[in-house]
């Protein structure tokens, strides 16, 4: 599939107003320009020349620190921006292997990041199980999913108490979208919700519609980005694209998302990334998805029989990392306005 390019120059993009959005927010996850090791004020300066008013801090280190002075004063300044801050924290899962214990229980790990939340007036703290990883091992994703649960219930009235929701992403390939609901309603859905990634369920053998379509009633936020799937010799390639260079039907997506879910931020999160290999003919592939029903498998391999491969850029060099994904983002931004009316 040949390569689209949407590049845009920062004053190009800026100097394009949105087209009406529908009644969703538009929004930049932090993620997306990971590499650009900028202060917080300078991150909120560039995604306001975008026209975004969410900016996603999906992971402590884009804040520079929890300190509360520090806080009030990157609250102050988007505030002068016009942009809402949300923040967010990695696994609260403790059965995870993504889970760092060193930086204490999940429930302290949590209680913290509600106290930020309220600090720096995000309405969610965003958090996650894990990883595709969990899928596989001794201890099943039906038990991680409890385990977490847990953790939600056990911080249930700190996070009622401040006011806000706890947004739990699908994540990396760690749940599908009905295990994710799941998790939602055994936590507790008055203070738990979906930060809905359009990605990530490639990653776990699953339509992105569908997974949409699932989680549309409990969404708080969200991560967009476009996705190529495809067929080859046995295996399905899933890679992430710039939106627009995919083929989930990124526009019917955005067409589903602003009616399901009106009001929500509509956050990019772009990542482009060469191809994961799916090996669903191998019988061992299937230990991670035993409970998958076959209708459900039946709409990710249609989506992967109408795609073609998917050949983009090679990885930029180390140096020019930070660049690229700039580049990425700016041609994402572009189509999201003037294609998707976000």
């Amino acid at each position: 599939m040949r390569r689209r390019s949407f590049l845009a120059t920062a004053a190009t993009a800026a100097a394009q107003p949105p087209a009406a959005s529908k009644g969703v927010r538009f929004g930049i996850d932090l993620f997306s320009i990971r590499s650009q090791g900028w202060t917080p004020f300078e991150y909120l300066d560039y995604c306001a020349k975008f026209k975004a008013r969410v900016v996603h801090f999906s992971e402590i280190r884009f804040m520079g620190s929890l300190e509360e002075a520090h806080l009030k004063k990157v609250r102050a300044h988007a505030a002068k921006l016009g942009v809402e801050i949300e923040i967010g924290m990695r696994s609260i899962c403790p059965s995870s292997k993504a889970f760092d214990p060193a930086q204490g229980t999940a429930e302290e790990q949590l209680t913290r990041m509600i106290a930020a939340a309220v600090t720096v007036g995000s309405p969610i703290v965003r958090t996650f199980l894990g990883t595709m990883a969990d899928r596989t091992g001794p201890v099943s994703i039906e038990a991680h999913i409890e385990n977490t649960a847990k953790v939600l219930r056990n911080v249930r009235a700190r996070v009622v108490d401040a006011g806000l929701k706890v947004a739990i992403e699908n994540h990396a390939g760690d749940m599908q979208g009905r295990e994710l609901k799941m998790l939602i309603e055994e936590a507790g859905k008055d203070f738990v919700g979906a930060c809905l990634d359009s990605g990530n369920p490639l990653w776990t053998i699953e339509d992105p519609h569908l997974t949409l379509e699932t989680l549309a009633p409990y969404v708080i936020t969200s991560h967009v980005r476009d996705t190529a799937v495809w067929k080859d010799a046995g295996r399905i390639g899933v890679a992430w694209t710039r939106m627009g260079e995919g083929n989930i039907g990124i526009r019917e997506y955005t067409r589903k998302f602003q009616e399901l879910c009106p009001g929500r931020p509509f956050s990019l999160e772009i990542i482009v990334t060469q191809p994961r290999w799916f090996a669903y003919q191998d019988p061992k592939f299937w230990d991670a998805y035993r409970k998958t029903p076959a209708w459900e498998f039946a709409r990710f391999l249609a989506l992967a029989e109408k795609g073609a491969p998917y050949q983009g850029l090679p990885p930029a060099p180390k140096e020019q990392a930070a660049q690229r994904e700039r580049e990425d983002l700016e041609a994402s931004i572009r189509f999201a306005h003037e294609e998707l009316g976000v």
